[in-house]
């Protein structure tokens, strides 16, 4: 069952995020892109109070993601990609993004907290971080 409600432009709209910000990172770092941008629709706090769906989340100004602003992030969704992009709407988690609202891939290793927010793990290059529950009490 859906965690989050999507059309199918914002399966597809995911698909194309989760490529674009993580192809080189195989299927888990994908689905690891896919789990914070379903995370960011879902939790209603911090930078993220005013998303409701994928097109908000995707194309959030400031605070959205760099992949929008290239050519590549504009390639039709595969249909792999649209498989993995509805493992994520669907539920499924993967650690270290499993509650986690940021990544990035930073020169070296990963700090320990980025805005506050702890550092939950790396994947490959990217070091993903999850609102403390403080901040953030429905994740």
């Amino acid at each position: 069952m859906a965690v989050i409600k999507a059309t199918e432009k914002d399966v597809e709209t995911l698909a194309r995020l989760m490529r674009a910000e993580a192809e080189g990172e195989g299927v888990q770092g994908m689905l690891m892109v896919g789990n914070v941008g379903v995370n960011r629709v879902r939790f209603d706090c911090l930078d993220f109070g005013d998303i409701r769906n994928v097109q908000q989340m995707v194309f959030q100004s400031p605070g959205g993601f760099e992949a929008t602003t290239k050519s590549y992030f504009y390639q039709r969704a595969r249909p792999q990609d649209i498989a993995l992009a509805r493992r994520v709407i669907n539920g499924e988690r993967f650690h270290p993004a499993s509650r986690s609202l940021w990544f990035f891939e930073p020169p070296g290793d990963c700090p320990a907290t980025w805005y506050d927010q702890p550092n939950t793990g790396r994947y490959k290059a990217h070091c993903f971080f999850s609102p403390i529950p403080e901040n953030c009490p429905r994740i």
